[in-house]
């Protein structure tokens, strides 16, 4: 199916941000079925637009994704970005991309951590804002005074007269529909499709034949290979065109454009013609990267890309070196490992890949551990066996003095709470500078070093009963603050390598938490459990139950294990120290010692203290 071509002044390109869970990708369903992208009777899954499993399994947008729908004359490019600080980097492109933002707020919950994060990246971008407060139908929702709590927030993140007089629009994305005051009748999305289209400008373009375009996304096709996805700036671009690929260090380089595509429904569609001022895809490079500039003439100038937030965090890959190695995954080499996090690093603009000294690790550069943790995942479900280390601050050395990165971290906790989550951020090197109650939760504001953030969501979440909120935004780097111990326990190691039995198990859990259930794989060198004291103490979890012919009655009676205590893989790679490594399989995650062996290790620790 080929699109009919469309005038770039009837293009509008519209970001869509939103704190997690606010309805945001609902919406996003709903604009689809209100523009007649989906026929009456067909069956639209729930969140069409979160496309991979991860983001349907944690509820969160992790790439940014684009779509566009037809409202009369009108084509709307709707480009959904993620929420999470992890994902900036997938934000900072995206505003290359759009000339507008629309931003949904919840009724009753308001601008979260996470709104902040993602709007004050659109306002310095200079894009206008749409703003839909979502959920109005909730519960003690609380419509006007979300409006006056968003007028607050422009105000705080220095907005412009315009920015700062952007449309309200109020409704349920549930419903299907919008309004543009609270009297009037809720009928149908149409107000929201009018203020749009009045409000968010026509994309700005060059005048002239000549085509330019910034590569602000990277797609993949098993027809066309990879597909350089972005905005076009000025000219037009067909099938069989001869255009370069400009890079500021290096020669332009001459391709074919064999397709192109423009994005409609959740569809894919070949296009006659990509037009200035539409998002397209173009294919015809075998190598295309994030941030180069794709032009009809070699000697254009290359278009700025934005500066991204630089990576704050290093973690290391290897191959799996377990006595378990290659039993329950099929892709373990160091070559598969290395093509996989290169592949990564093109696509995705705020991870770096670097080689090591050895042939088996490889080191990844990212915002954060959990942008790592899902590349992990991706992998683990591809079939990859990989070891991962703790992650590490990369620290920079600046007048001779060794400096680390800071972040500005936002916090939104119930009041009875704020106690013990003041307490953990002095723990961590954080210092507080605001805080703010307001209808039994409290916001505070603190800089905090990195290295301080591992391991704080899930602290956040135990101190606040999961009822915590938190986002972060890179700040600058100072001075090392010095040591920071987020992990006060020790380990419990398998000395032994076999299956673990109920009667080792009811022995080890005297010493304290299990990680393991009876009739698991152990080895030597393995962490079974945790040891409330702080060093490590060797266990043989496979140790049988001495047997004799006298039976003592009501001693054989199993008093049941305390449940194991299972990581998800995020909690897993921020729990380890750093002699610790995460071993992940396709079916399993265990946490392991570096050096498996006992002697080896106790010779490497004397030699380290001396």
């Amino acid at each position: 199916m080929t699109s009919p071509t469309i005038q770039s002044d009837n293009i509008r390109n519209l970001a869509i941000v939103a704190h997690v869970d606010h309805g945001k990708t609902t919406l996003v369903d709903q604009l689809l079925r209100h523009s007649g992208a989906f026929r009456d009777n067909q069956v639209l899954e729930e969140r069409a637009m979160d496309s991979m499993d991860q983001e349907r399994e944690r509820g969160i947008t992790i790439k940014a994704k684009n779509t566009s729908v037809q409202w009369g004359d009108f084509l709307i490019n709707i480009v959904d970005t993620p929420g999470h600080a992890d994902f900036g980097g997938e934000v900072e492109r995206v505003m290359k991309m759009v000339d507008g933002v629309m931003l949904v707020v919840d009724a009753y919950e308001g601008p979260q951590a996470q709104t902040r994060f993602v709007l004050q990246k659109a306002l310095a971008a200079g894009l206008n804002p749409v703003v839909f407060v979502n959920k109005i139908d909730r519960p003690n929702a609380r419509p006007e005074v979300m409006q006056d709590l968003v007028l607050e927030l422009f105000l705080e993140l220095e907005a412009s007269e315009e920015q700062f007089n952007a449309p309200f629009l109020f409704g349920s994305a549930k419903d299907g529909y919008a309004k543009r005051s609270l009297e009037d009748e809720g009928k149908s999305m149409t107000p929201l499709f009018e203020a749009i289209t009045d409000c968010v400008p026509p994309p700005a373009v060059e005048e002239g034949p000549n085509f330019r375009m910034l590569v602000s996304n990277v797609d993949w096709s098993d027809y066309v290979g990879r597909i350089a996805v972005g905005k076009i700036l000025s000219g037009s671009v067909r099938m069989g065109d001869s255009i370069w690929r400009l890079r500021n260090d290096r020669q332009p380089e001459r391709a074919k454009v064999s397709k192109v595509f423009e994005y409609s429904a959740l569809a894919t569609n070949d296009a006659s013609e990509g037009v200035a001022g539409n998002i397209i895809g173009v294919s015809g490079f075998e190598e295309i990267d994030i941030g180069e500039t794709l032009a009809s003439d070699a000697e254009a100038e290359t278009l700025p890309f934005v500066e991204i937030d630089p990576p704050t965090v290093m973690m290391s890959f290897s191959v799996n070196d377990g006595p378990m190695a290659g039993r329950e995954g099929d892709r373990v080499t160091s070559r598969e490992i290395r093509d996989r996090l290169i592949k990564e690093a093109r696509t995705n603009i705020s991870i770096k890949f670097e080689e090591t000294g050895e042939s088996t690790e490889f080191k990844v550069n990212a915002r954060g551990a959990m942008q790592v943790a899902v590349v992990v995942e991706e992998m683990r479900r591809e079939g990859f066996e990989v070891l991962v280390s703790r992650p590490t601050v990369i620290k920079k050395e600046i007048d001779g003095r060794s400096h680390e990165p800071f972040e500005t971290l936002y916090l939104e906790v119930p009041d009875d709470a704020v106690g013990g989550c003041m307490q953990s951020l002095a723990n961590r090197k954080g210092q507080v500078e605001s805080m703010n109650a307001n209808r039994g939760r409290t916001s505070l504001q603190a800089t905090i070093p990195t290295r301080g953030l591992i391991g704080f969501e899930f602290e956040l979440l135990n101190l606040t009963s999961g009822e915590g909120i938190m986002s972060h935004l890179f700040k600058e780097y100072r001075p090392d603050s010095g040591d920071i111990r987020t992990r006060r326990t020790g380990t419990l190691v398998s000395m032994e390598k076999g299956e673990s039995m109920t009667y080792a198990l009811r022995n080890i859990e005297t010493r304290g938490k299990l990680f393991i259930g009876a009739g698991d794989e152990v080895y030597e060198g393995m962490i079974v459990g945790e040891n409330p004291r702080t060093e490590d103490l060797p266990v043989n979890p496979t140790k049988a139950k001495h047997v004799t012919n006298h039976r003592a009655a009501g001693s054989d009676k199993s008093e049941a294990l305390t449940p194991a205590l299972r990581f998800s893989l995020e909690r897993a790679i921020e729990y380890i120290a750093p002699d610790e490594l995460v071993e992940v399989t396709p079916k399993n995650i265990r946490l392991r010692k570096r050096i498996l062996d006992f002697n080896a290790r106790k010779r490497e620790t004397k030699k380290v203290s001396s």
